[in-house]
């Protein structure tokens, strides 16, 4: 069971996308567990063949055994508790002659002999029910399996099986939000930067972009404030990793969190991975996609336990800053207020311009505030060359 965050405890096993016996390779979507973010698609990144995995229902600890997989890749996660095993199956009894001859309940009643097919005799048997009662409508008047089907009583539905919530819970939502920012602010001693960025030039050349795309490739703001955090991070990677018992660990590439708020309330911040080698309509593309599993229900592990940093922007809701803390075991969140228009000094005359707040949240016990500032700089004078993301 992967961690889907630094809150999550346990996940219950929604859905299995494969059999015993399928053959899987890393990056395929085998399970769905539902976490308090939702319902979760479970990437694999083993290759070999299922041989059996947990039932599901199934509550399974962070870090606990899901399945086995064989053919090379050898069972994993040896210490979790073993997988119960489906009960064995008995083979079916040699089959009888096509006829027998049931007796009577009485034997001084020999005419009220019934025929009955084997078969029938054996589901009577299993529902209680009394051949000798039944009008058979088989061959001679014998009792036929259906005849005893058409006698037995209405059986409850079975109950159905298990499936992954469509959407979330946002009460349990909240329970984890909390929970994680919780431990952030007990365990993270936070320090915070801001800075006003002017945007005239980076919008000049959006907008001349756009008017040579289509409406559904035009790119949005966000993308060119998400790509530019990402390419900064190259240059300040002090704020790209995580710190776990004190220890920081560089990410292993630029995976950004994109932080999405949920209709209905919560939200989440799958990442985006190598950020800062994408180009723009591709970051686009990416962002687009997220929004749109992340509120329909359709996120993957890996987006949710593989990000380095998280970037969030509050886009149109009309806060000119924010001031975010930091999810663990990451060191650093970067936050985009809303562009608004300003009084502004260009060349020494007072204008009206385009001007964003980027904010910064940071670890100080992996960086201080040089570390920091330096990275809110590199933002700025990658924002005055937009030609160049």
């Amino acid at each position: 069971m992967p961690a889907l965050g630094a809150d999550m405890e346990s996940g219950t096993l929604a859905e299995w996308l494969v059999k015993p016996g399928d053959r899987v390779k890393r990056g395929d979507v085998v399970a769905v567990v539902e976490t308090q973010k939702g319902a979760i698609e479970v990437e694999i990144f083993e290759e070999g063949v299922i041989s059996e995995f947990v039932p599901v229902g199934t509550e399974v600890p962070v870090g606990s055994v899901l399945a086995y997989v064989g053919g090379g890749a050898g069972p994993r996660a040896a210490a979790a508790p073993p997988i119960p095993k489906p009960p064995t199956i008995p083979p079916p009894k040699p089959s009888a002659p096509p006829l027998i001859t049931a007796a009577p309940p009485s034997a001084a009643a020999p005419s009220a002999a019934v025929k009955i097919t084997p078969v029938a005799r054996r589901r009577a048997a299993e529902l209680g029910i009394d051949a000798t009662a039944l009008k058979g409508t088989g061959v001679d008047g014998s009792v036929t399996l259906a005849d005893v089907e058409a006698a037995a009583p209405a059986a409850p539905p079975a109950p159905a099986a298990p499936k992954p919530r469509a959407g979330f819970d946002p009460a349990e939502m909240r329970k984890a939000i909390a929970a994680a920012m919780v431990r952030a602010k007990r365990e993270i001693p936070h320090y915070y930067l801001s800075h006003t960025i002017d945007l005239g030039a980076a919008l000049a050349w959006l907008e001349h972009f756009n008017a040579a795309q289509a409406v559904p490739q035009r790119l949005l703001p966000a993308a060119l404030l998400l790509k530019a955090s990402a390419l900064a991070l190259r240059e300040v990677p002090q704020l790209n990793g995580t710190c776990t018992d004190g220890v920081f660990r560089q990410g292993d590439g630029i995976h950004a969190g994109w932080a999405i708020s949920l209709r209905g309330g919560g939200l989440v911040a799958p990442a985006i991975r190598d950020a800062d080698q994408r180009p723009l309509a591709d970051l686009m593309a990416a962002m687009r996609d997220l929004v749109q599993r992340a509120r329909s229900g359709g996120l993957r592990a890996s987006e949710l336990s593989s990000p380095t940093v998280t970037v969030t922007s509050l886009g149109e809701r009309g806060a000119e800053s924010v001031t975010a803390i930091i999810y663990p075991p990451q060191v650093a969140i970067i936050g985009f207020g809303t562009i608004l228009t300003r009084p502004w000094v260009v060349d020494g005359a007072v204008v009206a311009r385009p001007v964003v707040t980027v904010s910064l949240a940071a670890d100080h016990r992996v960086t201080d505030g040089h570390i920091g500032a330096r990275l809110l700089s590199t933002i700025e004078h990658l924002l005055q060359e937009p030609a160049t993301l």
